[in-house]
């Protein structure tokens, strides 16, 4: 019996029944979206395609690889660094546990480079693995769309073939995108920054986002001098505004050198560097230049507004709750929609897709108690709302408990550092509405406490639960009394 699929209250049309397609599906972008779409798809039985541009740790129009930007040029390759940067703050705090150590421990960029590369090298053959294991047919190539039913893959040989298929995925993902300055030549992406030939000794930072804070702690935690530079009066715009200020507090304490509501102004190729000048008239020379200022959808190449695709003002993909776009064959997942640009909520729209398309089970992906982590040193890590969006929405009172101590491992090493928990609650119905941490194993801890928030779970609950001694994961089990209890309708703040 054929499937039948009802969405928006339209059931498929019989004559599509019979059309014969080369695929059931075509997915254009072999990132963490794209294959978990390809995958569950084929799992539910479909006859799965998938196109990728040619493998490079660093992504040019024309340059990606299996895995996408999380593995090959983001989050896992980032994750790397930060574990290396972290070393040089552990080896410190050695000492006050009387490891004699050496006044002089050299480190070696290039060596982490290499085992960088060497790990991303093998999780690529894993990506492709997963594939060919699943059924799905992958081609290495540039992949465009030429009609509501049909694909056309310029392959490396210079060669275009042209594939039909039932559904269109498209989930190519997003790119750095550079700001329009005198001499931005001169600068990096996260892209570059990943795969550096030498480690900087001087670093400038545009941006207050993840990537920026992230880079700022690595390059440090590494030995190199650093500027963060950032539009705002803290880093991390749209993150409570606390905890905000206590990653600013950490990346100065760590010896960042902070430069809020500043921007950039002109880049020059000098004999001793890069001189970035500053709208405060400041001069600064760097080895590197960093712009981490966000990311542009990856949609020029793909043909979309020929076809009809309809994109929003910065190049994303519309689609409906479904990821489905105004053209019913054609879909869109992952950073290419720009909704919610997390690697684990393009897998979950992966799956939703599959689930919608294959499985007979109509799914929306929920984008509600949402975990995410900022790697910095410390790291920070939240789920649910800030603060600030607990007040905005909220239709009562809103009751605030927070707890800021100094870690025990801090308490022998002497440093200087505190953490900081947080929950937001609802003074009406004792429901916790966000939870934020920043200090070691923040996202370790977080992830847990997202299954509770995602339970609704009240802060009795908390409460009654016992915790983990000694631990910093109890104190969310601790906190008793209210920091402070926030009136409905009091104005947000703007740092």
């Amino acid at each position: 019996m054929a499937r039948k699929m009802l969405i928006d209250g339209e059931l498929e049309k019989p004559n599509e029944e019979k059309t014969q397609y080369d695929f059931d599906l075509f997915v254009i972008g072999a990132g963490s979206g794209g294959v978990r779409a390809s995958r569950f798809s084929a799992q539910y039985g479909a006859k799965v395609g998938i196109c990728e541009l040619p493998f490079h740790p660093i992504s040019t129009e024309v340059i990606g690889g299996v895995g996408g930007t999380c593995v090959i040029r983001g989050c896992v390759p980032k994750k790397i660094l930060v574990y290396g940067a972290s070393f040089g703050s552990e080896l410190e705090d050695a000492r006050g546990y009387g490891w004699e150590l050496n006044e002089r421990i050299d480190f070696n960029w290039k060596k982490l480079l290499l085992k960088k590369t060497e790990e991303i090298v093998r999780l690529n053959g894993i990506y492709k693995r997963m594939l060919a294991n699943a059924g799905v047919k992958l081609f290495e190539g540039e992949g465009k769309v030429v009609g509501p039913n049909e694909v056309e893959v310029n392959q490396l040989d210079g060669t275009k073939i042209s594939y039909s298929a039932k559904h269109i995925l498209i989930a190519t993902g997003s790119r750095a995108q550079r700001p329009a300055i005198p001499g931005q030549e001169l600068a990096i992406t996260s892209d570059e920054a990943l795969s550096l030939e030498e480690l900087p000794k001087r670093a400038v930072i545009l941006g207050g986002g993840y990537i920026a804070v992230e880079f700022a702690s690595i390059w440090r935690g590494m030995g190199a001098s650093v500027d963060l530079c950032f539009r705002k009066e803290l880093p991390l715009r749209g993150f409570d505004d606390e905890m905000r200020a206590v990653v600013a507090r950490n990346l100065e304490g760590r010896g960042v050198n902070m430069h809020p509501r500043t921007t950039l102004t002109e880049l020059v190729k000098t004999e001793d560097g890069i001189k970035v000048r500053t709208d405060h008239g400041e001069e600064l020379l760097a080895d590197v230049v960093l712009f981490a200022t966000g990311r542009t959808p990856n949609t020029k190449r793909l043909n979309l507004e020929a076809v009809g695709i309809e994109l929003d003002k910065n190049g994303a993909v519309k689609v409906d709750e479904y990821s489905r776009t105004n053209i019913p064959s054609i879909w869109a997942i992952g950073d290419v929609t720009d909704r919610m640009n997390l690697t684990p909520v393009a897998l979950m729209e992966g799956t939703c897709f599959a689930k919608t398309v294959f499985g007979e089970q109509p799914s929306k992906p929920d984008y509600s108690h949402v975990p995410c982590a900022v790697f910095c040193i410390p790291p920070l890590s939240v789920v649910g709302l800030s603060e600030e969006q607990a007040i905005d929405q909220a239709n009562g009172d809103v009751l605030v408990f927070t707890s800021t101590f100094n870690p025990m491992k801090n308490t022998i090493s002497g440093r200087q550092e505190k953490t900081v928990m947080k929950l937001v609650v609802d003074g009406e119905t004792d429901k916790v509405l966000g939870a934020s941490m920043c200090g070691p194993d923040a996202a370790e801890i977080i992830q847990g406490i997202a299954v509770a928030l995602k339970c609704g779970a009240t802060k009795a609950q908390f409460d009654s639960t016992v915790g983990i001694h000694p631990s910093a994961a109890e104190e969310f089990v601790t906190m008793r009394s209210v920091s402070r209890r926030i009136a409905a309708g009091k104005p947000k703040t703007n740092l």
